[in-house]
């Protein structure tokens, strides 16, 4: 079975975390949250800069309780997944399955850096204000400043990739949402999001290629017997 290499899953791995990373700090720190940019003047394609407390895709988890949870759950499973993805490196898996699980693993990753480390090493970003009870944005351009916007595993995840495709509206005749506007694709997301989408969208559509198990080589018994065989032969 063609095998993937540790280092080229360690190298595949610190290159989505290096990429997301460094797109994410570069908006962060060029653009004031909302900025929305055209691509190439292309409408489809958008730079639309916002920030969320909670799951990927922008889903949000309750409030600044749910965010800590939240993160504390991705530490684990991060820690879970290094332990997991260091013993599959010792089996025989297939490469693509190796891929896929590299994917998910360092979308999950990029994505952890942010919720740990963001609220202590930029000076603005979405947090929580427990007067009003609620998450509040900010004003102006972040920059990397001594003094943070929050706290160790608080901080909000950046966003950026927004390509919203088709924008159109609902004929008048179907039923229930008749009329109304219909947006594809409306998420928001980053490239740690889209790395762990593609990781389980190829799993769950190719799971029986990937999954399979090696064929094991037969080999044939050795026979042992009890008689001792002379290569010498009698002659009578």
């Amino acid at each position: 079975m063609n095998k993937l290499k540790p280092t080229h899953l360690v190298l595949l791995i610190a290159a989505i975390i290096v990429i997301d990373q460094a797109i994410k700090i570069w908006i962060k720190t060029q653009y004031p949250i909302g900025e929305v940019v055209r691509v190439g003047g292309m409408d489809w394609f958008r730079i639309h800069f916002i920030e969320n407390p909670g799951m990927a895709w922008g889903w949000k988890f309750g409030n600044e309780t749910g965010k800590l949870i939240l993160t504390l759950f991705r530490l684990i499973a991060v820690i879970i997944g290094t332990w997991y993805l260091s013993k599959m490196t010792k089996q025989n898996f297939s490469r693509g399955l190796m891929i896929c699980a590299g994917l998910i693993y360092a979308g999950a990753l990029g994505n952890l850096i942010d919720s740990m480390f963001y609220g202590m090493f930029f000076d603005k970003g979405l947090h929580f204000d427990s007067t009003i009870g609620d998450y509040v944005s900010y004003i102006g351009t972040a920059a990397i400043g001594s003094e943070g916007y929050s706290s160790f595993l608080h901080g909000s995840v950046v966003d950026m990739l927004y390509f919203p495709i088709i924008n159109t509206t609902w004929p008048a005749w179907v039923p229930f949402i008749g009329g109304q506007e219909f947006e594809f694709f409306s998420p928001i997301f980053n490239i740690a999001d889209a790395s762990i989408s593609v990781g389980v969208l190829v799993l769950f559509f190719f799971q029986k290629r990937l999954l399979k198990q090696p064929k094991e080589v037969n080999t044939p018994p050795t026979i042992s017997t009890s008689q001792q065989h002379n290569d010498s032969k009698e002659i009578l």
